[in-house]
């Protein structure tokens, strides 16, 4: 009798939530809802694939469906759906060839488990505890496959470090494409082992290295140990470790991915996408490593991770909107950046984002937006709010003028940017505390400070003045230091695209 009490406690209260959500309805980044006026984030039911249910339309069934599709964690090697009417089906590399010694090529095996798990619907590809797997560049192509498909990762992944197995050079080492309903989870590791890619591989800008080394306490022992590593003649081309392409209700959750030879996480042409409870870790000074890359893609909530790396903790780039990030650990970094929009001249459009709730900590940059000159295009309806800053060179910035070393010709086209909102943003900085650079023919327009309060690390040391130029805004409250540069006027439509 109190099992059923307590079942139905249970039911009663995912009804509640059910209930609640289609009352309330859900925000919509194309409508231009922002998702940053609540600070809760709005509650997820979820069912035994980790999906959202789609829709609120008879609410009891479900509930009770929900209800009736527990896990059961039989050890911690396997997780075994329970069997209530239906069916799952588990499909573990090591019944198809995998050695998990870390030595042997275990490739085919991942790849014949991937081609089992993707004719079943709802089905787990299982990559087990305790062992290691070397795994060659690798497709999980989804065109035929059918949706909600699980990938279990508790043992560990790592990526081969010869030259020859990735030819001329490929863009990405996991590629998982063109997939609805695909979740990546478990306690597991992707070890991209790139420290045999870093060696002479310069960054995308040289004044970086000496900010960089000067940023890591840890610099002069993981260059030492990158240096005492042979780079085999990599290629040129370094792989992105984990890849989403084109997918739906995409999922990653409770893994960790280390030493990527460039971005760790990447999602292109995604929508639907959520990542939380997820780990990255880079040496500070590995160049070029994004830990989350944004690119077209729409509808995304990153929350509740730990992002360590040697470039942007988290990345959004042209076409992507209703990005919704919060509760981070960023740092060592280059914080959390839009951009670089508009290089070579092309059209960049951003909006709906909103990054709250976030510490940003030994880094670059905190929150960023940077454009090439020349491009086209707008970033607007941008929110960063409740940021805690340690020890970041810059805190807040927006650069119109962003070159990667390179030579740069000035231009008079650009991104527009508007609609900028920096809330209660507070902590200490090694350089300046905001740097605002707007174009000359497009200035920054909408940008509004409230609650800014910086303070330089060292308290005695000269530090830089807030800078602006071409920037159109309104202090909200006094800030931390004084801004004192900011444009009244220019109060007109935002830019658009």
């Amino acid at each position: 009798m109190g099992r059923f009490n307590l079942k139905s406690h249970i039911l009663g209260t995912v009804i509640s939530l059910l209930v609640w959500s289609s009352e309330h309805g859900t925000c919509n980044a194309r409508e231009g809802k922002h998702w940053g006026r609540n600070k809760a984030t709005p509650p997820s039911i979820s069912n035994k694939n980790g999906r959202r249910p789609s829709g609120n339309k008879n609410l009891v069934h479900q509930a009770s469906r929900l209800m009736g599709e527990r896990y059961t964690a039989q050890d911690e090697t396997t997780i075994t759906p329970q069997q209530n009417g239906g069916s799952s089906v588990t499909f573990n590399v090591l019944d198809y060839g995998a050695k998990g010694d870390g030595s042997a090529d275990d490739t085919k095996a991942f790849e014949a488990a991937w081609a089992a798990a993707c004719k079943a619907e709802a089905s787990t590809m299982l990559v087990p505890t305790g062992s290691v797997f070397l795994v060659k560049p690798i497709s999980f192509a989804g065109p035929n496959c059918e949706p909600n498909i699980i990938f279990q990762l508790d043992g560990k992944i790592i990526a081969p470090t010869s030259s020859a197995a990735w030819g001329s050079g490929l863009l990405h080492w996991l590629n998982f494409s063109e997939l609805k309903g695909i979740t990546v989870r478990g306690k597991g590791v992707i070890d991209g082992q790139g420290s045999v890619w870093w060696n002479d591989s310069p960054l995308d800008n040289p004044e970086e290295v000496a900010a960089t080394s000067a940023r890591d306490s840890n610099y002069s022992s993981s260059q030492n140990l990158m240096s005492s590593e042979v780079s085999q003649n990599m290629p040129s081309t370094k792989p992105n470790a984990l890849r989403f392409y084109g997918s739906t209700d995409v999922t990653v959750t409770g893994i960790t991915i280390q030493n990527s030879p460039q971005a760790h996480l990447k999602f292109d042409d995604c929508t639907l996408v959520q990542v939380f409870d997820f780990s990255v870790s880079s040496p500070g000074n590995s160049p070029n490593t994004d830990g989350i890359h944004l690119q077209n893609s729409q509808d995304v909530v990153i929350h509740s991770s730990n992002l360590a790396c040697g470039d942007d903790c988290i990345s959004i780039q042209t076409g992507c909107s209703g990005i919704y990030i919060h509760d981070i650990n960023c740092g060592p970094g280059h914080g959390i950046s839009i951009g670089g929009l508009g290089k070579g001249n092309t059209k960049a459009c951003v909006s709906n984002i909103t990054v709250r709730d976030t510490t940003i900590h030994s880094a670059m940059t905190g929150v960023r937006i940077k454009t090439w000159q020349g491009g086209s295009g707008a970033v607007q309806g941008v929110m960063f709010s409740n940021i805690q800053v340690s020890e970041v060179e810059t805190p807040i910035i927006i650069d119109q003028y962003y070159c990667d070393g390179s030579k740069c010709q000035n231009k008079t086209s650009a991104v527009g940017v508007s609609g900028i909102s920096y809330q209660n943003i507070k902590g200490t900085y090694t350089s300046k505390p905001v740097h605002f650079a707007c174009s000359d023919s497009l200035p920054c327009k909408g940008v509004t400070l409230n609650t800014i309060e910086l303070k330089p690390q060292q308290e005695n040391k000269p530090s830089s003045e807030p800078f602006c130029w071409k920037t159109y805004g309104e202090l909200q409250t006094r800030p931390t230091p004084p801004i004192d540069c900011l444009l009244v006027g220019k109060a007109s439509n935002p830019y658009s695209c």
